[in-house]
C-alpha cells in the first residue's frame, strides 16, 4: 500500500502567497509593480523556488535561471539582442548571468524557478 504521508511531503507548495514588496523606483519604467520570491527547496546547490511581480514594467539584470510560468501574462525583452519573449502559463525561459531585461507585466506573473 503507497504511504500518502510520504508522498505528500514530496510535494512543492507553488499556490501559497509569495511576499512582494516595491521594487526599487531606479528600475521601474511603469507603474508601481512589486515582486518577490519564496525558496521551495535546494537540489545539489541549486535554488528552486517561485517568484511574482505584479503589473508595471521593470529592468533587470540577471542571473542564471530556468523558469516555467504558472499564471499571468507579459514579456520579457532582452536589451543585447531585442529579442522578446511573450509570457503565458506554460512558458519556458532561460536567462542568463548579466542579461539585461525589461519585463512588462500586464497580469500577476507567477513563476517557478531553478536558479
Amino acid at each position: 500500500m503507497l504511504d500518502m504521508t510520504r508522498v505528500t511531503t514530496r510535494v512543492l507548495d507553488v499556490a501559497t502567497t509569495v511576499p512582494t514588496t516595491p521594487l526599487d523606483p531606479g528600475a521601474v519604467v511603469d507603474g508601481a509593480p512589486a515582486a518577490g520570491s519564496r525558496a521551495l527547496a535546494a537540489v545539489s546547490g541549486v535554488e528552486v523556488g517561485v517568484w511574482e511581480m505584479t503589473p508595471g514594467t521593470a529592468t533587470d539584470v540577471e542571473v542564471d535561471e530556468v523558469f516555467v510560468v504558472l499564471s499571468g501574462s507579459g514579456t520579457v525583452s532582452f536589451d543585447d539582442d531585442g529579442e522578446q519573449v511573450e509570457l503565458a502559463p506554460g512558458s519556458v525561459v532561460r536567462l542568463r548571468s548579466g542579461e539585461r531585461t525589461t519585463w512588462v507585466v500586464r497580469e500577476t506573473i507567477r513563476k517557478i524557478y531553478v536558479a
